[in-house]
């Protein structure tokens, strides 16, 4: 089952058309990435799904409805979270309140209630920092909580955003580069906790990533933009000795290379030392 369909999705900015009649389908339970060269619309994809960006034209799909014309806190409601390309944690909280933060979509105490102190809401505050502590847990962050988040190493800032996405129990989760700027030891553990994502929670994982040594060895499906267009999709082994992949990193030189190599295995191909 789908739990996520672009149909025709289409988002233009003046006169330029940063994605273009995209389709795209993610499996439930399913780790899937999106590549692509700088500028070809994948960040700008994922703005489309989470509500910051209303597409011109086409659908999108979640859980068999539509989303597309929903506010951000709307979908965040519906089940999708994300993270960014750049990290974007509230520098000078401590990650105990970054977590709270992403917690707000499942309170239900109002303003008068926190005002008054009243038995309900301090109930309800009390299970809100229970939930925040499993989640430093489980992301390995625990005896952290009093940290403030600019202190924090980066791999645990990292560790940290994905956290606050996971506060609002998303079954949808977009990562936008999440080993960006990390060191192999770093990036290995990432890969590791992505999978567990999956595995432990249950949640659906799209990913958008440059380091292609990460998405051809936790990718299932694979989708390739450029210049907003979608041009591949596949398993890993069909993505990287794609001639239209290669050529849209490397230029059509790459792809004649490829064609008079075909004892290479696909490991080894032109467009995985590029994409790297």
């Amino acid at each position: 089952m789908a739990i996520l369909i672009a149909n025709k999705v289409t988002k233009r900015f003046g006169g330029l058309t940063a994605v273009s009649q995209l389709d795209l389908e993610i499996k439930e339970r399913s780790i899937s990435s999106i590549i692509g060269p700088n500028g070809a619309g994948k960040t700008t994809f994922f703005n489309c799904v989470t509500g910051f960006y209303q597409p011109e034209e086409g659908e999108i799909i979640f859980q068999g409805r539509p989303i597309q014309n929903r506010s951000p806190d709307q979908i965040t409601r519906l089940g999708i979270a994300r993270t960014y390309q750049n990290i974007r944690l509230f520098a000078n909280m401590t990650t105990m309140e970054n977590i709270l933060v992403g917690l707000h979509p499942r309170l239900k105490s109002t303003w008068i209630g926190a005002v008054l102190s009243t038995a309900g809401t301090r109930r309800e505050e009390e299970w809100a920092h229970e939930e925040a502590r499993k989640l430093l847990r489980f992301v390995n962050l625990q005896g952290k909580g009093d940290i403030l988040a600019k202190n924090l190493p980066y791999g645990d800032q990292r560790r940290l955003e994905i956290a606050r996405a996971l506060a609002s129990q998303p079954k949808l989760l977009l990562l936008d580069e999440p080993t960006a700027g990390m060191n192999p030891a770093e990036t290995s553990e990432m890969v590791a906790f992505i999978r567990r994502l999956r595995d432990e929670l249950g949640i659906t994982i799209l990913l958008i990533e440059h380091q292609m040594r990460v998405v051809m060895s936790i990718s299932e499906t694979i989708a390739v933009l450029d210049y907003g267009e979608k041009i591949a999709e596949g398993t890993p082994a069909e993505i990287q000795s794609n001639p239209r992949v290669i050529e849209a990193y490397l230029g059509r030189g790459s792809v004649a290379e490829a064609a008079e190599t075909p004892q290479r295995p696909a490991s080894t191909a032109p467009a995985i030392s590029s994409l790297e």
